[in-house]
């Protein structure tokens, strides 16, 4: 899989929103800097979050941005496929909407299988989870294998 930066950034910004309050929204400013985020790429982010419902906003000189869903209730899968769309997807299509012929007929299981095991990931993981860094165990154990360490 190949996380763009679009999501990676998406990702970051949801877990540094995840400590502001509705009190004290955060400012896009402030969280790029924190993040290291270009503010004009993660302004553009931020709209696409909220219109997934996932951040909310205010404006004027005490406006920003905060989570707009509880940090233990959102997963990483929902941010990215705010930004993204559907985490596996082959050429634009979802993976059950194709079929193939012949030698490749069983292509569409490997694109299935694909997506259940992100799913098994980034369903799995929090926003909470990470901003705590307190990751759930299956994916500590996943993570010190020494196969998720080498580059193919």
């Amino acid at each position: 899989m190949h996380v763009t930066a679009k999501a990676d950034y998406a990702v970051r910004a949801v877990i540094e929103l995840a400590g502001s309050s509705q009190a004290a929204p955060r400012k896009v400013d402030d969280v790029a800097h924190a993040q290291e985020i270009p503010v004009s790429f993660l302004e553009n982010i931020l709209v696409q979050l909220r219109s997934a419902g996932l951040v909310r906003s205010q404006r004027g000189p005490d406006g920003g941005y905060w989570l707009a869903t509880p940090p233990e209730e959102l997963t990483l899968a929902r941010v990215i496929r705010a930004v993204e769309g559907p985490l596996v997807g082959v050429r634009g299509q979802r993976p059950e909407e194709i079929s193939y012929n012949g030698a490749a007929k069983s292509l569409q299981e490997v694109w299935l299988a694909l997506r259940a095991n992100l799913r098994k990931v980034l369903e799995h993981v929090t926003v909470a989870d990470v901003a705590a860094g307190k990751l759930p165990k299956e994916i500590v154990a996943l993570s010190r294998q020494e196969e998720a360490w080498v580059t193919r």
